[in-house]
């Protein structure tokens, strides 16, 4: 394995640049801890964690090949994801103010399911096209293709474990009560500006 040291060391400082810079899925944990509080939120940082196994899976299984040669069906991936976002990015444009901000925050405004939360962040990233070229660079630019396969998976579990760790202290910061008072002083119009970020988000995959 240390022979690979190197290798394992480029992609860690590229997978981190990649997970730290705002996109899909930093827009959605920020607007589940605001809204759903922390466990929920957890959850949907779990399911971005499992999301990125759906991008390893199809570049071992050298599906990644086939969609960089097909740009048609690079874009049927790309317009899903768009729909995707601009979808989420409707629902929270159509927030209603909230009445009693504070009393949402102390009793956690947990409306949903752990499943569906867990579902939402799998969603997000599974369906986000900038992870999705980021994978294809990754395993055809930066792996070295006599990398054995176990190794390869050693990679993705690391990316996947890592983002998951990262989005989860995300979540736990972003749910602190102080946090989510300050946007919950403005809840509904901090929903609507997130609902802005996604929509934007989807016409930028699109496009």
């Amino acid at each position: 394995m240390l022979e690979y040291l190197d290798e394992f060391l480029i992609i860690a400082v590229a997978h981190f640049f990649a997970v730290a810079s705002p996109g899909p899925d930093f827009a959605i944990v920020l607007k589940q801890s605001v809204q759903q509080g922390r466990r929920n939120a957890l959850y949907t940082s779990a399911g971005v964690g499992l999301g990125i196994f759906v991008h390893v899976s199809y570049c071992l299984l050298g599906v990644a090949l086939v969609l960089s040669k097909s740009p048609d069906l690079f874009n049927l991936f790309k317009y899903a994801a768009g729909a995707y976002l601009a979808y989420m990015g409707v629902q929270a444009l159509r927030a209603q103010k909230n009445v009693e901000p504070m009393a949402s925050i102390e009793g956690g405004q947990n409306n949903e399911s752990d499943f569906k939360a867990l579902r939402r962040g799998f969603l997000v990233n599974a369906l986000n096209p900038k992870a999705t070229l980021f994978f294809l660079s990754l395993f055809t630019l930066m792996i070295d293709p006599e990398t054995p396969q176990a190794v390869q998976i050693f990679y993705g579990l690391y990316m996947a474990l890592a983002t998951w760790i990262w989005f989860s202290l995300l979540s736990v910061f972003l749910s602190k009560s102080r946090v989510r008072s300050f946007f919950h002083r403005a809840g509904h119009w901090f929903d609507r500006g997130i609902g802005v970020v996604l929509i934007l988000l989807a016409m930028r995959v699109v496009l």
